[in-house]
């Protein structure tokens, strides 16, 4: 019976979830939040102490539901928030967010998966499980990795019978040097383009 309640409870904390994070994308889509960081750093400025708690919302919803440009994002939280806290925001987020993304796999299967992450995606990485043991070395590398489609190889993890310590694991060690890498490089880009133009 306990067992029952918890199970209700986690399917309705997830429905509640989802529809939060539709509801969010379409007011950013409509609103045109995304389409810069300066449009982002003037939505999250209403919200003075909170700004950072929502970009960390933001950031989870752009891994588990991947139509969101995760670059503006990693850009945007090093452009709001500096080099270091942005860092730290961007990382936070997107553990949490790549977290959340293999749970909801591990709960809802391929045909969840199928869905969330489009069948193009699904039918180029699904063959990822084929690896077996082997897959586990090739996620945590790919983890590793700024350029690798981490997001949609988060929800292929949920599919294997990789446990969520090993998978927080290798998501905690691996995020850090993409998401450094990946803001370090974004940044000089911009700080190019502003010096160029």
């Amino acid at each position: 019976m306990e067992k029952t309640k918890t199970a209700m409870c986690l399917n309705l904390c997830t429905i509640l979830g989802m529809a939060g994070m539709i509801w969010f994308i379409w007011y950013g889509i409509d609103n045109r939040l995304f389409v810069s960081s300066e449009s982002l750093q003037a939505f999250l400025d209403r919200f003075g102490l909170f700004a950072p708690a929502l970009f960390i919302l933001i950031q989870m919803v752009q891994v588990v539901i991947p139509i969101l440009p995760g670059a503006i994002g990693c850009l945007g939280g090093v452009l709001i928030f500096g080099p270091v806290w942005g860092f730290v925001y961007n990382y936070v987020g997107i553990a949490m967010g790549s977290v959340l993304a293999f749970l909801l796999s591990k709960h809802y299967g391929r045909p969840f998966v199928h869905h969330i992450i489009g069948e193009k995606n699904y039918n180029k990485y699904i063959g990822w499980l084929d690896k077996g043991k082997a897959f586990d070395k090739a996620f945590a590398v790919a983890i590793f990795l700024p350029v690798a489609p981490d997001d949609l190889l988060c929800y292929i993890a949920g599919l294997t019978k990789m446990s969520l310590k090993k998978f927080t694991c290798i998501i905690l060690l691996g995020k850090p040097g993409s998401i450094f890498l990946y803001s370090l490089g974004l940044t000089g880009i911009m700080e190019l383009i502003k010096y160029v133009f």
